[in-house]
């Protein structure tokens, strides 16, 4: 097993790809801290697992040390803290007010940022590792996905400088994998909610689905458990995008 004997602390780990990442470590032997807003949801996925779980807001500066705390005290160390969770707000230029983008970047961007100053005497112990679940918007995002995209492009700064500097500092790892479109049980109810048919995930374009489906939250808990892992030797500072096809030289049907 890729993870025997390793603490890893997976944020935003009572629903969706968090889930998908907490149950995937455990069953490649770590031992796991769920955390969420979900109190119904995440007690199931912390019996599941046998973890122990901590409702908790991002938005709140001090969450991120009660997080760590409570990981350290469950389990004596943190080897990986994965920072997952997302407010996933739908927005445009006209429509963010200042108290949005504030909240938006706190949970996306200045909650991981405080995880990992938080983790850092811990992880340093034990040449641990950080993995940052992002999004390909941080390139550029959709319209209706603006202030979610800045925050997740100000993330990949995040990951690309701490993954430098930590790992010449204290030999700790920061990678971040983007993901494309993942089919989610939320993403799926969101869909329908604006109108999308209920069938809507059988119904995609290859425009946005070239292989005729899209990512399961399985597929990015692969790749976060590789960079956890020994497998991914040295690599810091890196940006995995999980996409179907490449932002660079596309060319999509004109017609």
């Amino acid at each position: 097993m890729r993870l025997s004997d390793q603490v890893i602390l997976v944020t935003g780990s009572t629903t969706g790809i968090g889930e998908a990442i907490a149950r995937r470590c455990v069953a490649e032997g770590a031992r796991v801290v769920v955390h969420g807003l979900e109190r119904e949801l995440g007690e199931k996925v912390a019996a599941d697992l046998g973890a122990p779980l901590v409702i908790a807001d991002l938005a709140d500066p001090a969450t991120p040390a009660r997080l760590i705390e409570a990981t350290v005290a469950a389990h004596g160390k943190i080897d990986g803290l994965v920072n997952n969770a997302a407010w996933i707000l739908r927005g445009q230029l006209g429509s963010v007010t200042p108290e949005l983008f504030d909240r938006i970047m706190a949970i996306n961007c200045r909650a991981p940022l405080l995880l990992i100053k938080e983790a850092l005497p811990h992880l340093a112990a034990v040449r641990g590792s950080v993995v940052n679940i992002g999004s390909v918007n941080a390139y550029c995002g959709e319209e209706n996905l603006l202030p979610y995209s800045i925050s997740k492009g100000a993330l990949m700064t995040l990951s690309r400088n701490l993954g430098d500097t930590l790992m010449r500092q204290h030999g700790v790892r920061v990678n971040q994998i983007n993901p494309g479109w993942v089919l989610t049980a939320n993403e799926r109810l969101q869909k329908q909610a604006e109108g999308m048919s209920e069938d809507w995930p059988a119904c995609l374009p290859p425009l946005f689905a070239p292989s005729g489906r899209l990512f399961n939250p399985a597929e990015i808990a692969e790749a976060t458990v590789y960079f956890l892992s020994a497998a991914a030797g040295p690599v810091s500072g890196q940006v995995l995008d999980v996409e179907q096809y490449p932002f660079i030289g596309r060319n999509p049907p004109k017609c």
